[in-house]
C-alpha cells in the first residue's frame, strides 16, 4: 500500500478475542545492534525487530565497516509470527569513514555519531526531509565537546573522525529527548576517558529509556554510575560480546490491547516479561485505571476490555512514556468522561508534531480536543467516519485504526508508514479481528 492510498480501518462486529505475536523491540534492537558493533568480539541479537527504522540502524553500522549479517534462526524455522525469525550476527570491525542514512529514526540520527566518531575519517549524515527538523544540536554540541571535528548542527551534517575520542564531562540539556543520554553512553565505553553526562534543564522525557540503556550497558560489562540525579558516568572499558535475545515490542502492543478496551474484547500477548525496562509496559497501568483487566496467565499479559461506555477517562502524566499518547489519545476519545493527558511536550518534535496532529485528527472526527502547553485535553463526544491524516507517522496510523473498530467510515492515510516501527501491521491487524470471528 502506498503512501496516497487511503485504508478503510475495518470496524470490529463484536468483541475481539485473539492472540497476538509481536515482533521484537525497537529500541532494544537498536541498542543491541550498537553494542555489538562496539564489542569485543561477535555476538548475535536474536529475534530482532525487522522494520524500517531497525533496518537502518544495520545499514548505518554496515557503513562504518561492521559486519551485520542476516542468519536465519534455527530455532524458530517454522514459525507464524508476524515476521519470519532471523537473527543478526554482529562482527566488530575497524571503524573507516561512509555514508548514513538516517532516514527519520531519531535512534539512528542520534546513536550512530558518537559510534562514528571512533571512525577514521569521514561519515556523512543524510535523511528523510523531516529529519533536518528534529532536535539533533545538544549531541553534537557535547562531541565537540570531547574533541569531535563536527560540521553542521542538523541533519545533513558530517563527522571527521580520527580512529580515537579523548572522551570526559559533557553537560547537555536533554530536555527535548532522553536519547540525547543514551547516545552518549552507548559509546562512552569506548572513549579514552570514558564519557560523563550532566544533564541541566527541564526533566528529561522517557526515563525508562535512559534505564533500557544502563541495564545494558551493565549487562555487557560496562561501569555505569547513576547514583547523582541528571548524571550518568561510564567508564573507559571493554564492552563484553554477548548474545542478546530481543523482548517483544510492548509499546507496539498498544493498538491491540486498546482494541479489547474499546470492543469489551480479550487480547493475549505471549512473551510479555514480568520485569522489564521498556516503556510499553506501563500500557498494564494506564488502561487498568480506565477499566480494563489486565493479569499474566503464564506466560502472557491477558487484557479484557469494559468496551464503549465503560472506558473510564483519565488525567495522567505520560512524561515518562509519551509514545504510547496517541493511542491512549484514541482511547480516551471513546471513554465516558473527559481525560487530560500531561507532560509530553516534547511529543511536538517527534515524527510529526503529535499533539497538533492528533488536536486535529480527533477534532475531525467530532471529539471535543483542546492543546494544552504539555498536553491534550479530550472530552468525547459522538465520533464520525473521517479521513485520518497520520503525518507520516506510524504511531498517529495505529490510533486511527483503533478508532475505526467502533468509528464506521475511518480512512487511514498512509498506513504503511507503520513499516517505520512494525511491518506488517495491516495484515496482523487484520487477522487479530478474523480470528475473533
Amino acid at each position: 500500500m502506498t503512501q496516497h492510498e487511503l485504508w478503510p480501518a475495518p470496524l470490529a462486529h463484536g468483541p475481539i478475542m485473539a492472540t497476538v505475536e509481536l515482533p521484537g523491540s525497537k529500541s532494544i534492537t537498536n541498542r543491541a545492534l550498537i553494542l555489538a558493533a562496539l564489542a569485543d568480539g561477535p555476538s548475535v541479537v536474536h529475534r530482532p525487530l525487522r522494520a524500517r527504522d531497525t533496518e537502518l540502524m544495520a545499514a548505518a553500522l554496515r557503513a562504518l565497516g561492521v559486519s551485520v549479517v542476516d542468519v536465519p534462526d534455527a530455532r524458530d524455522e517454522v514459525s507464524d509470527t508476524v515476521q519470519a525469525s532471523t537473527r543478526w550476527s554482529v562482527t566488530p570491525a575497524p571503524l573507516h569513514g561512509g555514508s548514513v542514512d538516517v532516514g527519520n529514526a531519531g535512534t539512528v540520527m542520534r546513536f550512530v555519531p558518537p559510534v562514528a566518531a571512533l571512525a577514521s575519517g569521514e561519515v556523512a549524515f543524510r535523511g528523510d526531509a523531516r529529519a533536518g527538523e528534529r532536535p539533533l544540536t545538544e549531541v553534537l554540541r557535547a562531541l565537540r565537546a570531547v574533541g569531535v571535528s563536527v560540521t553542521g548542527d542538523r541533519v545533513p551534517f558530517s563527522l571527521h573522525g580520527t580512529g580515537s575520542v579523548r572522551g570526559g564531562t559533557v553537560q547537555i540539556d536533554a530536555s527535548s529527548s532522553s536519547q540525547f543520554v543514551s547516545a552518549l553512553l552507548l559509546a562512552g565505553a569506548r572513549y579514552v576517558q570514558g564519557v560523563e553526562v550532566l544533564h541541566r534543564g527541564a526533566p528529561v522525557p522517557s526515563q525508562p529509556h535512559i534505564d533500557m540503556t544502563v541495564a545494558m550497558l551493565r549487562d555487557a560489562g560496562v561501569v555505569v554510575d547513576t547514583s547523582v540525579p541528571d548524571r550518568w558516568a561510564v567508564a573507559p572499558g571493554a564492552i563484553e560480546a554477548r548474545d542478546v535475545t530481543v523482548e517483544p515490542d510492548l509499546s507496539n502492543a498498544a493498538p491491540f490491547l486498546a482494541a479489547a478496551m474499546v470492543t469489551g474484547g480479550t487480547v493475549r500477548v505471549p512473551g510479555w516479561p514480568r520485569v522489564t525496562t521498556q516503556a510499553g509496559d506501563a500500557l498494564r497501568a494506564l488502561f487498568g485505571a480506565m477499566g480494563g483487566a489486565c493479569s499474566f496467565h503464564e506466560d502472557a499479559l491477558v487484557v479484557v476490555g469494559p468496551g464503549v461506555g465503560g472506558i473510564t477517562g483519565i488525567d495522567v502524566d505520560l512524561h515518562e512514556v509519551g509514545e504510547l499518547a496517541p493511542v491512549i489519545a484514541a482511547v480516551c476519545a471513546v471513554a465516558n468522561g473527559p481525560s487530560v493527558l500531561r507532560g509530553i511536550a516534547h511529543l511536538r518534535l517527534h515524527e510529526t508534531d503529535r499533539l497538533a496532529a492528533l488536536a486535529a485528527e480527533l477534532c475531525a472526527m467530532g471529539a471535543n480536543v483542546r492543546e494544552l502547553a504539555d498536553g491534550l485535553e479530550i472530552d468525547p463526544a459522538p465520533l464520525h467516519a473521517a479521513t485520518f491524516h497520520t503525518y507520516d507517522d506510524h504511531r498517529l496510523a495505529t490510533a486511527a485504526a483503533v478508532l475505526g473498530l467502533v468509528v464506521p467510515g475511518v480512512l487511514v492515510e498512509n498506513v504503511a508508514t507503520t513499516n517505520k516501527t512494525l511491518p506488517g501491521f495491516v495484515d496482523l491487524w487484520r487477522n487479530t479481528l478474523e480470528g475473533s470471528r
